[in-house]
């Protein structure tokens, strides 16, 4: 099984932190986002992987470089004049999962700069008993970004602080859900890309979904979870760390 991680964003929100460093090279406890997110992969047999970068490019390449790849396999996705969001960095990368000749397996996608013990296994298990074309890690928990998800857990819209709601599919109650930064997709998906430039893969789950392809919610509300893309959560998840409440190793 493959995986990508996001980690091509700027972190604005991590300065001064990020002023000469990238946001993947942040360390919570004396580890690097980087390095979280490479060991979580590979505790799950997960030994592919691609990476995009923009901001303080090479000085990822130079990590990992330095790290010996942290023993995987990874390849590098440069983004360094257009900074292409979700989408276009998975975009981007499609010929990583398409090298091989017709993908068959599921593969992770990963934010950077988020920590979790979502249970990958059994997401992907989740992905593919529900013959999914993409599952999202999805939390009962306050944000100004919500999903809306049916009452089969199927992607039908999204609301964005107290503006309308926009709605990909009809459904009489939908249940809004913050996203954890955390996706299974099917390969086939990648063909299914007609976005151009840079854009959120968000955009093309609301079109699928508005299309009848199933894009669901797998709830993770039980697994610890933290966005690291505030100096705040930085801060809480090295307490966390030395406190035993998560562990990195």
């Amino acid at each position: 099984m493959k995986a990508m991680i996001l980690a091509a964003g700027l972190g604005t929100r991590l300065r001064p932190l990020t002023n000469d460093r990238p946001k993947a090279l942040v360390e919570v406890a004396g580890h690097p986002l980087l390095e979280i997110t490479l060991r979580r992969l590979a505790s799950f047999g997960i030994r592919d992987v691609i990476v995009n970068v923009h901001h303080f490019a090479d000085a990822i390449v130079d990590y990992l470089k330095k790290n010996d790849n942290c023993g995987m396999h990874i390849e590098i996705s440069r983004e360094d004049d257009v900074l292409l969001d979700t989408g276009g960095g998975l975009k981007n990368a499609a010929w990583f999962f398409l090298q091989d000749g017709p993908a068959q397996e599921p593969f992770l996608l990963h934010n950077v700069d988020v920590i979790s013990t979502i249970d990958f296994g059994r997401m992907v298990q989740f992905h593919r008993d529900n013959n999914a074309l993409a599952t999202m890690a999805v939390q009962q928990r306050e944000t100004s970004r919500r999903l809306l998800f049916d009452e089969q857990g199927q992607l039908c819209g999204r609301q964005t602080g107290t503006s309308a709601p926009e709605v990909a599919r009809p459904a009489k109650q939908p249940t809004p859900l913050a996203f954890a930064g955390v996706h299974v997709l099917s390969p086939e998906l990648l063909g299914m890309i007609i976005e151009e430039g840079a854009f959120s893969i968000i955009n093309t789950y609301l079109r699928l979904a508005a299309d009848g392809h199933r894009i669901l919610a797998f709830r993770a509300d039980r697994y610890y979870w933290r966005d690291l893309g505030k100096l705040e959560n930085i801060t809480q998840a090295t307490a966390d760390v030395k406190r035993g409440v998560l562990a990195l190793g």
